[in-house]
Order: structure tokens, then C-alpha cells, then sequence
């Protein structure tokens, strides 16, 4: 292992995207005993297979990570964790017998398998240790004050080009865990944005969330949705399971419903004026953004809904030109909210982020898939099933 990396990179189980917490908790009390496989996919070229031993050693040391007493109490402050799920994660470790890691001619292999509940925790924080292990080893000079002069350079721009415009309904959300270039420049990122615009509004990043003390924001991934393909025992009602467990167990909390596991068309006919009521809103995830909006927008006037009540949270690789044009196209139709990533937390003068995934494969150890929005994000190993869904 080289030297830099003889330290664990991941000090903390909080340091992780915010509705992994919120499936796993659901998933504990509904799935207790659902089986899943997930598979790394590297979107790019990029030959990752020479990081193996890194990163295994860096997962080894992931079995050293628990809920303190401190944080512990921190997630009890939220009334949807519920405290039998709470004092379960306090006892909750990983399991590194999940995880196979293999260099497969130079590309990375990485097969995650077992309890639902257990699996879910894996795929972040391993996705950031990949984007941190390769980013450190390639440009070692890269540092938070590098990345926080840049972004002070993008500020400077972002209110040239909105001097003029009422930004006041403007609502930013930190998306950037799992791409980030390092921790670090994660943490300082966040840090500054806090300090110098009055629009971050939380992080999807719970320890994050509370050492700056902002709100942690997150409500379901593709997984949730996924996984429902073979709990459901009608593949075509899949989705309306997935939506009605949730409200089950958060009612009116966490309500923004992830639109593009199956297409948008396939979930509006499943989005009903039940859901489209019980939800707050809807997320964009792939797709022409604007498109997208539009029909979510004509959906709840057609089901008679005032859409100036309902909320658009958008997160599909945007940077601080895109927000401000889809805030100014959508800001008087309907309630909207952004969720930047990696062009926030991996924008980095000649960094080139990498683009890489852990999907879910199998549940009960049948296939599932992604349909999305972007041909590009679909996901499906068996042609068969992905034909059938």
C-alpha cells in the first residue's frame, strides 16, 4: 500500500449520502431478510485495476467504523429514525465477506453481495474511495486551497451573471459525496459555500451535515425502486409498491419520489393523484431537464394540483450555469431545488472526475434493472429482463 494511504480515508459511518440511512431504515423493518448483489461499472476508460490493493486495505479498515455515542444522538434529533433501527445501526458493521475485488486485465471488478440491510451502506463510501484513491495518486499537488480558489473563481461568475436577478427562491443542496475529489476538498467546499451564499440549504452528506451544521437532505435511490422489480409479485405494480412503502414508513417526510428507474412516462402512469398528492415532489436524474419539468408540471395540473405546490429537485450532473437557467425557466411554475455534485465537489482545473457507479444487479437473487431517462444510465446485465420491465 503506499504511503499516503496507510491511514483510513473514511473515519466516520455519517460520512455517506443521506438516503442510504433512509432505505436502510425502511429496508429494516419491511425487507429484513431480502438478499441483493450490486456490480462497480466504470463509465469511462479509465483502468482502475492497479488500485485494487489500495482500495481492499482501505475497506478492511471500514470494519474499525461505528455510530459513536455523539452521533448516535445527533440522528435520534430526527423524528423519522426510529429507535429500534437507530440502536441496530449503533451495533451495525461491515461485513468485508460482502465484498469480491478483483484486477481484471487493468479494469476494476467489484461484485457486492448479501442482506439488503447491510449491503446498501457499501456503495458510497467505496465509489469515494475509489475517486479519492486515483485522484490523490495522479495529482498529489491538488490541494482544498487549490479547489477553494477555483471555486471563489466560479462565485465571482455566478454573481456576474445574476447581479441582476431575483435569486431569493434560489435553493442549492450538496450531492457531491460519492465523486468527490478527497474528504478534504469535500468538507472545505462545503464549508465556504456555507460562509459566502445564502443559498445552500443542507448536504446529502449526514456527518457533513453535522459538523457544519446544516440540514441533511435525501430521500430514495435507483436501488429502491430496483429491488421492488422482484419484491413485487406483479412486475407492473413495482413501482407502486416502492412508492406506497415509503409513504408507509415516512408519510409526508422525505417525500421527493426519484422519477427515472423505469422512465418518466412509466412512472407518471404509476404517480397517480394519490402519490402525486401524499409526495412532496418529484427528482430529475436523467433526461433533457426541461422536458422533464414540463411534464411534471402538465401531470399535476392534470390531476387538478396546483404545481406552486409541489417541489422539482434537480440533480443531474449540473454546474452554477445550468441552475441559474433552470431556476429562471421554472421559478414561477413550480417550486425548484438543485442538487450539485461533482462539478462542486470534483471541479478542479485539469481534474478530470471519474464516472463511475455501484448498481444493483439482482435481488432474491433475480435480475433487475434501470431504465433511465439517458441511454447512456441504463442498467440491465439480463437482456431478458430488461425487455420484460
Amino acid at each position: 500500500m503506499t504511503k499516503k494511504f496507510n491511514d483510513p480515508i473514511l473515519k466516520t459511518l455519517l460520512d455517506t449520502d443521506a438516503y442510504k440511512f433512509h432505505m436502510q431504515q425502511a429496508i429494516f423493518y419491511y425487507y429484513p431478510n431480502i438478499t441483493v448483489s450490486a456490480e462497480f461499472i466504470c463509465r469511462g476508460n479509465d483502468k482502475l485495476g492497479s488500485y485494487k490493493q489500495d482500495l481492499i486495505k482501505q475497506i478492511k479498515m471500514m470494519q474499525a467504523l461505528y455510530l459513536s455515542d455523539e452521533e448516535y444522538l445527533y440522528m435520534s434529533s430526527f423524528s423519522f429514525f426510529k429507535r429500534k433501527y437507530l440502536n441496530w445501526l449503533k451495533n451495525f458493521r461491515y461485513n468485508i465477506d460482502q465484498v469480491i475485488i478483483k484486477d481484471q486485465n487493468g479494469y476494476l471488478y467489484i461484485h457486492i453481495s448479501g442482506l439488503w440491510k447491510e449491503v446498501i451502506l457499501w456503495e458510497v463510501p467505496i465509489l469515494a474511495l475509489i475517486s479519492e484513491l486515483v485522484h490523490r495518486t495522479r495529482s498529489p499537488n491538488i490541494n482544498s486551497k487549490i479547489a477553494i480558489d477555483y471555486l471563489n473563481k466560479k462565485l465571482i461568475n455566478f454573481y456576474t451573471i445574476t447581479e441582476d436577478l431575483d435569486l431569493s427562491l434560489l435553493k442549492l443542496i450538496d450531492f457531491g459525496t460519492r465523486r468527490r475529489f478527497s474528504y478534504d476538498v469535500h468538507f472545505n467546499i462545503i464549508k465556504t459555500l456555507k460562509n459566502k451564499i445564502p443559498y445552500l440549504v443542507g448536504s446529502s452528506n449526514y456527518h457533513i451535515a453535522r459538523i457544519l451544521g446544516i440540514p441533511p437532505i435525501g430521500t430514495q435511490a435507483h436501488e429502491w425502486f430496483q429491488a421492488h422489480q422482484q419484491i413485487s409479485s406483479v412486475l407492473s405494480q413495482s413501482q407502486r409498491l416502492a412508492l406506497q412503502v415509503w409513504l408507509n414508513q415516512y408519510k409526508h417526510e422525505l417525500s421527493i419520489a426519484l422519477t427515472d428507474s423505469i422512465n418518466m412516462d412509466a412512472f407518471l402512469k404509476d404517480f397517480g393523484i394519490k402519490f402525486a398528492t401524499d409526495y412532496q415532489g418529484m427528482r430529475h436524474d436523467s433526461g433533457n431537464p426541461i422536458k422533464w419539468g414540463e411534464k411534471a408540471i402538465d401531470h399535476y395540473k392534470s390531476l387538478g394540483i396546483n404545481p406552486l405546490k409541489k417541489t422539482l429537485l434537480f440533480s443531474d450532473n449540473l454546474d452554477f450555469k445550468k441552475i441559474v437557467s433552470l431556476y429562471l425557466y421554472f421559478r414561477k411554475k413550480i417550486n425548484v431545488v438543485f442538487g450539485i455534485g461533482t462539478k462542486l465537489t470534483c471541479d478542479i482545473p485539469k481534474i478530470k472526475p471519474l464516472n463511475i457507479v455501484i448498481k444493483l444487479i439482482e435481488c432474491n437473487g433475480k435480475p433487475v434493472a434501470k431504465l433511465s431517462d439517458s441511454p447512456g444510465k441504463t442498467i440491465g446485465l439480463d437482456k431478458k429482463f430488461v425487455y420484460k420491465l
